[in-house]
């Protein structure tokens, strides 16, 4: 039952006949879990609250740095250097103190994936990553929820929602087999506009709202597309595909697998890694090996680290003969991940004395020099 002040608070929903109390009370009772806590899920778990869905759960594993905050605003400057579960948590009580909050500190991935899921009426795809974008779909049709997708880049962005048991595609339909590893820029390459994905992120709570008062028509088996730049929409018919091998008529993808391994990402496991505090530490002593930045020269030109061997991860195949190989090879990008695509390469053509750099420039940034320039 609602309470008298949260009456008050959704009166403008009790005029829509498509929700009303009874409906207001629906999503009371109702849960949404968001994998992420970025540009994406921003948005989308501010909506959710503000609407009075019930009981939000939030994932995510990271911590808020400053170049985050053109784009997730859920987040503030006071916030950084500290756990993203937290501040997020903290802004959405603030939005509606009536809901409750739950967080999942934790990287989400085929070992917790079910667990956490599984008490969940929606689930939310806000990551950037296609191993979870493939996790978060075969965790939703295992479980037979609803998966609200999205996805941004530079000034464009889609959504859809896969749900086979209403009769729609998965996303496995849409992409059978994940892009190799380096051919689609991240949001870090490329660009994101800062306020692209709260466009994005704001269609997506809409469609779980959808879904949970089940009204309208949710985009299955539809691929809704916006352009930014040229303010236009178009959406593309998706169609479920038999030989899927997750909802297909012959399944072989039957419970969760190694996602990470399946779209070819690094195994950081056995990588050696430090973080910019120990790689600070080292220069301060006098660096007994070579700093090689794998960031666009784009990313260079607006702000580096001194003394550094630039090759870009595109360019990584042809010049990696340019890196010596009788010292340390220390290697850095924006945040960690291409560098570890490197270290990796590196490692496959039997050059195994590489250490990547946890974090790259961004922590270098929010840990040792704020007053270097965002890349």
């Amino acid at each position: 039952m609602l309470t008298p002040a949260e009456k008050q608070r959704y009166a403008r929903h009790f005029t829509l006949p498509e929700v009303g109390e009874d409906g207001q009370d629906k999503l009371k009772q109702s849960s949404v879990l968001c994998i992420g806590t970025g540009g994406l899920g921003s948005p989308v778990a501010m909506y959710l609250a503000a609407a009075g869905v019930g009981r939000i759960g939030l994932v995510d594993a990271d911590h808020v740095e400053s170049s985050n905050l053109q784009r997730q605003i859920i987040h503030g400057e006071s916030w950084i250097g500290k756990p993203k579960l937290e501040s997020a948590k903290s802004r959405l009580l603030d939005i509606n103190p009536h809901i409750e909050v739950e967080c999942h500190e934790a990287r989400f991935t085929a070992a917790n994936a079910k667990l956490i899921a599984t008490n969940y009426d929606v689930i939310i795809d806000g990551t950037d990553n296609f191993p979870t974008r493939y996790l978060s779909n075969d965790v939703s049709f295992l479980l037979g929820k609803p998966n609200v997708y999205g996805s941004i880049f530079r000034f464009e962005g889609q959504i859809s929602v896969f749900a086979p048991y209403l009769g729609g595609p998965c996303y496995r339909c849409m992409l059978p087999t994940p892009p190799d590893p380096g051919t689609v820029p991240s949001c870090a390459e490329a660009g994101v506009l800062g306020v692209l994905p709260g466009i994005i992120g704001s269609m997506q709570a809409m469609e779980a709202i959808k879904l949970l008062l089940k009204i309208g028509k949710p985009p299955l088996g539809k691929l809704v597309h916006y352009d930014a730049l040229n303010t236009e929409f178009r959406s593309f018919t998706l169609r479920k595909d038999p030989e899927c091998p997750l909802c297909g008529e012959n399944p072989t993808v039957t419970d969760l697998i190694d996602y990470d391994g399946f779209c070819g990402v690094p195994n950081t496991s056995t990588m050696k890694e430090i973080t910019v505090l120990e790689l600070k530490e080292k220069l301060d002593a006098g660096l007994d090996g070579v700093l090689v930045d794998v960031r666009t020269p784009q990313e260079v030109a607006a702000a580096a680290l001194d003394g550094t061997l630039r090759v870009p991860l595109q360019e990584i195949e042809a010049r990696h003969t340019e890196i010596p190989t009788d010292k340390t090879i220390y290697v850095h990008c924006k945040a960690g991940g291409r560098s570890a695509k490197v270290c990796a390469f590196l490692a496959a053509q039997g050059i195994t004395n590489t250490v990547n750099i946890k974090g790259g420039i961004d922590a270098w940034r929010d840990l040792i020099d704020p007053s270097l320039p965002p890349a």
